[in-house]
């Protein structure tokens, strides 16, 4: 049957570009309100998608924001359900001056496909409709029942997706979940996705007058907002690139020497990585670059602002001062302990006479990780074994991808991040763009994938039992 199916999906190659470049076109941002009736069309468009795909069910999921669109196939009785995972939000086009082609005008050049969200992530998660469609025009069925639930609030921090989940357990009961979000680590070496790093945010202001003074007539006697906020974030960390924030590593869990020796496996070199971004390498001691990476926690400040930005001078000393920045979390670590650390640390180093505020605090997903006897690890080597002749090598991702430890809180199930983007596309930045060759790439895993799913027992999906199988 795969078979068949792979030949079909050869002959659609240049239909499914064509709907993939429509679905480009929706610019379907949702951190800007400005473009909700976007957001509305790009579930209208996945909604008649489905339905023209022959999925059944098919509906908005609200849980208080942006709906994710939901639909299901459920013809493969004794068979395993599989959760189709992504999302059809993409980020601003912003500075759009940068772009080389209008970026929701889909345009192909240099055997690449450029276009805002093209690999972040409607490409790869067209790759997953695609397979589900073409398994049902040329066999009548797949080898798993399938539900696709496609997220509208990704890019904003997933904030209500526990809620759609809380109001949808029962139709989102599965044994597996299959994420077209969180791509392939390498374009030459077979890896597989088993976890990735945790988040969280905060944004602090810090106030030192009840006004902008004159540097004239205060300058060399009072506080300046924006130098105590540098003296501030230079505290978060020593000057040797660790966190100095106290408790900051305490619940880090030590990577094992499994993690590290399979981190020292994956071909990477460090020397190109820091290159390729014109920068210098600066971390925490004692490791490896990878496994600062992916690996190990880190803390950001992501922007700080205050005083006066615009063209000439301005003589003032600023009052107020404030900044931006975020957390990455390994396992054991939980955001609302790890942020509590930081605004103690931030309390603790302000000055006296000098006000801090906390202005939004997000307790973030925590760390993920997916376990080495599950059949979608097993799976998903037995594919790439086969695909390319190389044992995959099992990574962990430095970003966050929330979903896969919302999932495994709230339903208990296991989370495969599947997709076929790669580190180097631009995502979130101009020119985004997603390889051609990925897209038959990946029809060509995801059809392989879903098979070999259909091969396993539903039980071990939820039992160590699969280690024996």
């Amino acid at each position: 049957m795969v078979q068949r199916v792979l030949e079909f999906l050869e002959t659609e190659h240049d239909a499914i570009l064509s709907r993939l470049k429509t679905y480009l076109r929706i610019p379907s941002v949702s951190p800007d309100p400005a473009f909700g009736v976007h957001m509305a069309h790009a579930r209208q468009y996945l909604a008649a998608r489905l339905s023209d795909i022959g999925l059944a069910n098919i509906r908005e999921l609200d849980g208080g924001g942006e709906p994710a669109v939901y639909g299901e196939w459920l013809g493969a009785p004794g068979k395993p359900t599989v959760l189709i995972y992504g999302h059809y939000d993409v980020q601003p086009e912003d500075p759009i001056e940068l772009w080389k082609s209008p970026p929701f005008e889909p345009t192909e050049r240099d055997g690449c496909l450029f276009a805002r969200g093209a690999s972040d992530v409607k490409g790869p998660t067209s790759i997953a409709l695609e397979v589900v469609a073409a398994f049902l025009a040329v066999a009548g069925g797949c080898p798993v029942n399938v539900k696709v639930f496609l997220e509208g609030e990704e890019e904003t921090g997933s904030p209500t997706l526990a809620e759609i989940i809380t109001r949808h357990r029962e139709l989102l009961s599965v044994d597996a979940v299959l994420s077209a979000d969180g791509g392939r680590a390498s374009a030459v070496v077979p890896t597989i996705n088993t976890g990735a790093r945790g988040n969280g945010q905060l944004e602090f202001r810090i106030q030192t007058a009840v006004k902008d003074l004159h540097s004239g007539r205060y300058g060399g006697c009072v506080r300046n907002a924006l130098h105590e906020m540098a003296r501030l974030v230079s505290s978060l960390h020593d000057s040797d690139g660790a966190v100095a924030v106290e408790g900051f590593y305490a619940d880090a869990k030590t990577p094992t020497s499994l993690q590290r020796s399979d981190t020292a496996a994956f071909p990477f070199d460090e020397n190109a990585f820091i290159a390729d971004v014109a920068a210098s390498h600066h971390g925490e001691p004692g490791f490896t670059l990878r496994e600062q990476v992916t690996l190990r926690p880190a803390l950001d400040v992501n922007g700080m602002w205050g005083g006066y930005t615009g063209q000439g001078g301005k003589t003032i000393i600023p009052n107020v001062a404030t900044a931006k920045l975020t957390v990455r979390l390994v396992e054991g670590q939980q955001s609302k302990d790890v942020l509590g650390h930081v605004v103690q640390h931030l309390r603790r180093h302000c000055p006296e006479g000098v006000s801090l505020e906390i202005l939004h605090q997000h307790n973030g997903a925590p760390a993920s990780s997916l376990p080495s006897w599950h059949p979608l690890v097993r799976a998903t080597q037995t594919v790439l074994r086969n695909e390319t002749g190389r044992e995959p090598i099992q990574v962990r991702l430095g970003a966050s991808v929330p979903i896969t430890a919302i999932f495994k809180s709230m339903l208990g199930i296991e989370t495969l991040m599947f997709g076929y983007n790669l580190p180097d596309e631009d995502v979130h930045a101009p020119n985004e763009f997603f390889r051609l060759r990925s897209i038959g790439e990946g029809l060509r895993g995801w059809s392989l994938l879903l098979d070999e799913l259909g091969r396993y027992e539903i039980p071990a999906f939820h039992t160590e039992s699969a280690r024996q199988r």
